[in-house]
């Protein structure tokens, strides 16, 4: 999985800013087959009911991570062919052109799954690998891996590859998240998404600091019922971070420094 420097508290970050509920149960919707993928590749129903996992992280209620808020454990991959999974009541999501969307439905609702990915991105534009945070391994597909611009990296709840748990907008990439959320809005375009400011924590070593919480603005209620979080780099050189834990965006202080959304997490 493609990582910038300053990236490595992604997930843990993400911990701090979404209140994520996994369903306690495995999903057990009827698969369907992909024409694109091996009869191995398919799931046997033995496959499907495989536990629940534990969390990554979880948000601990005040903005901050259980866990390493700023410096996540050391990421193991092992990257594998794409398999499906069964993919419940998710529709799939219509590309126009180079723009892409992520809605809070359809192949990236909460109960979605792999299969439900291939059958609207197609099995050949993804690639299944796993990340191992915290000790508990978790089930990554990323959709168009070879495409900077494309790149979308979507984690699982189960491991049957069902149940939708993050998905990860960074790096050059030019999907755009619920309520117009992209990368490089600067804070004065963030606030204006929102409705009203918001509050942050950070900076960390590597110049990021991550949405605290919306304050019940606009992007606190997404339609879907997912949650967004957004970390923000420091666009302005040579400048000193702020020594606060916390502070809102309509903080010259902060708005000084110009930052800018680096990443957007996506989560249920």
């Amino acid at each position: 999985m493609q990582r910038r420097s300053g990236m490595a508290a992604a997930v843990a970050v993400f911990a701090a800013v979404l209140a994520v509920v996994l369903s306690g149960a495995s999903a057990s919707a009827q698969q369907r087959p992909d024409s694109n993928l091996n009869p191995e590749d398919q799931l046997s129903p033995s496959q499907i009911q495989q536990p629940l996992p534990p969390a990554v992280a979880q948000p601990d209620g005040t903005g901050g991570a259980k866990g390493a808020p700023n410096g996540r454990p050391p990421v193991k991959r092992t990257a594998a062919d794409p398999k499906p999974a069964p993919a419940g009541a998710a529709r799939p999501a219509r590309i126009g052109g180079a723009r892409t969307v992520v809605e809070c439905s359809g192949p990236f609702a909460k109960d979605s799954g792999m299969l439900a990915l291939a059958m609207a991105f197609d099995s050949r534009n993804m690639i299944f690998t796993h990340e191992t945070v915290q000790g508990t391994e978790v089930g990554v597909t990323v959709l168009f891996p070879k495409d900077p611009k494309r790149r979308l990296e979507v984690w699982w709840s189960n491991p049957n590859r069902t149940g939708t748990y993050l998905i990860d907008i960074a790096g050059k990439s030019i999907w755009t998240g619920p309520a117009g959320l992209r990368l490089g809005l600067t804070l004065e375009q963030l606030e204006k998404l929102n409705k009203k400011p918001f509050k942050l924590k950070g900076f960390d070593k590597d110049g990021i600091a991550s949405v605290a919480t919306w304050d019940d603005g606009a992007l606190a209620k997404l339609p879907g019922d997912c949650k967004a979080g957004v970390n923000m780099h420091a666009a302005a050189k040579g400048a000193e971070l702020p020594e606060k834990d916390e502070y809102t965006s309509d903080d010259p202080e902060l708005r000084a420094l110009k930052p800018t959304v680096a990443e957007i997490l996506i989560g249920y």
